[in-house]
């Protein structure tokens, strides 16, 4: 891992005046996260240049959201990352010449051969990581999360780690377009309320579960920074700096200093939408227990969510909008996952139906987060 840190340059922005902080996912099927965590953090002080990678294998990836916006770059110098940090506190952008240049190589072979179980590497000043485990490997899991912990603090990292399960997962999610229009929507709503002289949360758009997830790991970057005291404080001002509508302005902000169209994300409905949108129904009643994420992402790729080969291009129209979360009520003909696709396909409604597991029993809502790795 040293090795691949050490292909290109090593940043340094202490000279900004400011901490910084970084967020690494282990990778989720609708792994929108990024796309409100990163704004988030630095509306509350903290620089974040954030690196992130593509979908691999079934998983989906930041950039290729960013990328569903119109003009957006994702790759940029030196120099321009260090003058956007400067001005607004958040970049995103992948890899690059200067950049870990060899975990770009190594990503782009691991997305098309499905090479899921190692991780990029890509290092800042603080770090937290994200892991969304799946039901199977979990000790494997769990002893990768604890490396990657101990090399970045050899690297000279403050890190720590916040898995949760990949079946738990973020009430809607998706890829592409969608995954970044629900996170914009959630920003927004914070927007609207606020002009409206409301102060209290609203209801509407984004699910509950992605503001608890986005504002733990948001303490959490807080404190390690150094930003926070403890993550009490870090949650307070984080909850702050959304419902303020400062994360969503700071968003808005990075948009356009990357060459993005503002207006794509400030007005509903101006994002790529696929031409079939196919409700999947519940054929039994039940409890839902489970989530096949793997096979869902599998799913998505054939969309063309996702790539075969690393030439591929990425559909931003196509993915899927889960509906239901584990633990739910289920009643036959219940809508459990939208379809979103490029064309007609008779066999698609059985394969997302597969990918829910109905069962009689009672089952528990799984925790969003597991433990804390630090």
């Amino acid at each position: 891992m040293l090795a691949l840190l050490e292909s290109g340059r090593r940043f340094d922005w202490r000279d900004l005046g400011r901490p910084s902080a970084d967020k690494h996912s282990t990778g989720g099927v609708g792994d929108k996260v990024s796309l409100v965590l990163a704004p988030l953090v630095a509306a509350c002080g903290v620089l974040v240049p954030m690196v992130s990678g593509r979908g691999l294998g079934h998983t989906g990836g930041t950039l290729d959201k960013l990328e569903s916006i119109p003009g957006f770059k994702t790759t940029l110098g030196a120099d321009a990352m260090r003058a956007q940090l400067d001005a607004i506190g958040v970049v995103m952008v992948g890899q690059g010449p200067d950049l870990a240049p060899a975990d770009g190589r190594l990503y782009a072979l691991r997305d098309v051969t499905a090479t899921v179980e190692f991780e990029a590497v890509h290092r800042v000043e603080h770090r937290q990581q994200e892991d969304r485990r799946g039901r199977r490997r979990d000790r494997l899991r769990r002893e990768v999360r604890r490396r990657r912990v101990h090399e970045d603090a050899r690297a000279g990292a403050r890190v720590g780690a916040a898995p949760g399960r990949r079946d738990a997962g973020a009430r809607r999610s998706g890829r592409g377009a969608r995954d970044r229009h629900e996170s914009a929507a959630r920003r927004r709503r914070r927007k609207r309320a606020r002009s409206r002289g409301e102060h209290r949360r609203p209801e509407g758009d984004g699910p509950s579960d992605v503001r608890v997830l986005t504002l733990e790991l948001a303490a959490l970057m807080l404190e390690r920074s150094g930003a926070e005291r403890d993550r009490a404080a870090g949650l307070a001002r984080a909850a702050r700096a959304i419902d303020s509508g400062d994360a969503w302005e700071r968003f808005v902000a990075m948009v356009r200093a990357q060459g993005g169209d503002a207006a794509a994300v400030e007005t509903p409905g101006k994002l790529p939408r696929a031409p079939h949108v196919l409700d999947v129904k519940a054929d039994r009643s039940g409890v839902l227990s489970a989530v096949r994420t793997f096979a869902l992402g599998e799913l998505i790729v054939h969309l063309g969510g996702g790539r075969v080969a690393k030439e591929d291009d990425v559909d931003p129209r196509v993915g899927v909008r889960v509906l239901r979360r584990i633990g739910d009520a289920i009643a036959s003909g219940d809508t459990l996952v939208e379809v979103h696709a490029a064309g007609d396909d008779p066999g698609l409604a059985a394969r997302a139906r597969a990918c829910f597991v109905i069962e009689g029993r009672a089952a528990e809502p799984p925790a969003l987060i597991l433990e804390r790795i630090d």
